[in-house]
Parts: C-alpha cells; structure tokens; sequence
C-alpha cells in the first residue's frame, strides 16, 4: 500500500475513490480531479485494485496518489479491510467531500466516512438489486448519484424511486480536446501504423470482442453493404476478448474475410482514429460510450445505435441505426460512403463537442450542483 502524507495543516481536500485504473478507468479519475484545478480544494486520488504506476499517477492528474493494491477477491464481501483504509485516510486530513467511483467504492466510502459523496455510475442495472437499493435508501440525505448519460441517469431513478429528482442526474463523460488531438496521427501515418491501405474506404470500430459490443451486428451488416461501398473498402476491428474466434468464423461464413481486419489490443488506439472514413458503434445499450467523443475529436464521421448513452452522443452529429439492425447499419454505411459530405458537418461536431463534452463545459455544469453550493 503506498504511504499517505497527512499534508499541511488547514488544507482542504477531496478525497477520490476508484475501483482501480484499468480501462478507461483512469481518464474517469482525471475528468473529476481536473474539476478542481484553480480551486482551494486538492484532490487525493485512491485506488482499491491495482498495484503502484507512475504512469497512472502521472495520469490522475490529482495532487496525492494512493494504492490500495487490493485483489479483485480482497474486495469482495463486506470489504471492511478497505474500510478501515478509507477511515484512516480521512481521518488524517481536512476532506470535505469524496467522489466514489461505481458500487464498490460508493459502498466503501459511505461506510468508511462522514462525507457527503458523489457517486459515479458508469453502467446500467447497478440498482435493480433490492441489496443495493436498501443499503444506499439508507445513506440518501449525503449521497448524490451521477449517470455518465441520461440512459444512466434514468435506469438509477428507476431503480430508486422516490428519490429527488436533483439526487440522481447526469455529469457527461468528457475529454481534454486538445491533449488527445494532439495525439492522433494523420490519415497516412495513422494508416500505415494500422498497416491499412491508403486507397481504402475504411469503417473502424474500437472495442472488446464481447457481446456488449455487439461486432457481429457490424460484421453482417458491413457484408450487406459491401457490394454496394467503394471497390476495396475494409471493415478494421481494434481490440481483442472471448468473442475473437466466433467473430473470425462468422467473417469466414459471410465470404469478406479478404475485406475484414482484425488488429487486435492497439496501444492509444484514439491516435488512430483519423485511419477511418468513418466510425462505427454497434454497441448493445452502451452507457456513454468515450470512443465516439475520440472519433469525433478526430473529425471522424459517426455510426451508432441508437439506444443507451450512444445515442445521446451520435444524434444530432451521426447517423443512427436500430439495436442489433444489420440491414438498417448496411443502409446508412452506403450512404455515408456514397452521398456527398454533408456541409458543416465537421464544424457542427466539433462544436457539440466543445459544448457538451469538453472538460470546461462539464466543469461548469459540476459546480452549478446544488449540493456543491458549500464547497464553492
């Protein structure tokens, strides 16, 4: 476990608890600790799992880094070993509020404190269990619960009827615009780390290989739409999970594997997104959805369900198509091949995502929670 400074006398602090950093767990801790830059507030970021990262704690973006270096089995149960950590850490300096990421931390952090928390829910269904329902009834009055989407949002009032409405809303997920478009290679050069033919039409997806993410849905309806895309056109996957080799039969069985490629994990895979003509969400009720606002940082035209947080990301700026629909995405993958570029369409989604999903924009929207008005 890495050792906790108590710090400086006087200093206020807000204590950030996360289950660990895997995935895009990580960028989730440095959205919330970016909110108090400029702030009298300094942020320790802990994390329950994962063992200790300079990378990660670079990464944080946070003025105090903790590791836990819990097992996934360590915090299973009743979790009162990273209870006790959780009460020493607050313990030892002037915290004023704690932000939980997911149950887990949520569970630790209104059991292991006094504070009022934020709880970040980064899923569906976390509340349709009474367990679940019955233990945070308890801590209502100092606990306001976050969807990373309204699709969130309203799956947590459902589950949790009877609370204000002002309790359970939403806080987007977000990106700093400049630092990942500063990372994203330029069509050729993206192209050629992909080792992707420069004079193809390409549709990219990013995503495991699970059936969350539905590939198979794209892969029909990529094969639909072949015949009628430009001569060459490629359907490139990024990622890698359980589903690969039923995935690789099924392109067998539809006769495109020559136009289907598989890249397996790619480090960064957001720098590449500029290799695509156009990006492609087959996502079965995604809570939000963080590939499509790296798309779109790319300028990447977008395809998506529309359903779950997709949705609420794609409308307005993409093209939409029904859940699990292979004819309705073939569909709109010609069109978005064939018809001429929309004008202003860049333009209009780079303005959403300044607006609606930039770290300032959802700054703004952080400090206007009513329950934030003490720490202002």
């Amino acid at each position: 476990m890495s050792t906790f400074d108590s710090g400086a006398a006087g200093q206020r602090w807000v204590l950030q608890l996360c289950h660990g950093y895997d995935g895009p767990f990580l960028d989730c801790a440095r959205q919330y600790a970016a909110l108090f830059v400029g702030t009298a507030y300094k942020v320790c970021t802990v994390y329950l799992t994962g063992a200790p990262c300079a990378d990660v704690e670079a990464g944080s973006a946070s003025d105090e880094v903790v590791f836990l270096d819990y097992s996934s089995r360590d915090v299973r149960g009743l979790k009162l070993r990273a209870i006790r950590d959780i009460k020493r850490i607050t313990a030892a300096r002037d915290f004023k509020l704690c932000i939980a990421h997911r149950f887990k931390p949520i569970y630790v952090a209104l059991l292991g404190s006094a504070l009022p928390v934020i709880g970040v829910q980064h899923a569906f269904g976390v509340y349709q269990r009474r367990s679940r329902q019955l233990f945070v009834n308890c801590f209502r009055r100092r606990l306001t619960l976050l969807g990373v989407s309204d699709a969130v949002r309203d799956d947590m009032r459902a589950g949790l009827p009877g609370w204000p409405l002002e309790r359970i809303t939403t806080l987007y997920n977000r990106i700093d615009i400049a630092a990942v478009q500063a990372g994203q290679y330029e069509r050729d050069a993206a192209r050629d780390a992909l080792a992707l033919p420069q004079s193809a039409w390409i549709v990219g997806n990013v995503g495991r290989l699970h059936p969350d993410k539905d590939q198979a849905t794209l892969i029909r309806g990529f094969a639909q739409a072949l015949p009628a895309l430009p001569q060459g056109s490629v359907l490139a996957i990024m990622g890698s999970g359980r589903l690969e080799a039923a995935l690789k039969n099924l392109v067998g069985e539809l006769g495109v594997s020559d136009s289907v490629r598989f890249l397996g994990q790619v480090a960064n895979a957001r720098n590449y997104f500029k290799a695509f003509d156009v990006f492609a969400l087959s996502s079965d009720h995604e809570p939000f959805g963080m590939v499509l606002l790296e798309a779109m940082a790319a300028g990447t035209p977008l395809i998506g369900t529309a359903c779950g947080g997709g949705r609420e990301v794609v409308e307005g700026v993409g093209r939409l198509f029904p859940l699990g629909d292979a004819a309705a995405l073939a569909h709109e993958l010609v069109r978005q091949a064939v018809e001429p570029p929309e004008p202003l369409a860049q333009q209009r989604m780079a303005q959403r995502l300044l607006e609606d999903f930039s770290d300032a924009a959802v700054h703004r929207r952080f400090w206007a929670l009513p329950q934030l008005a003490a720490l202002s």
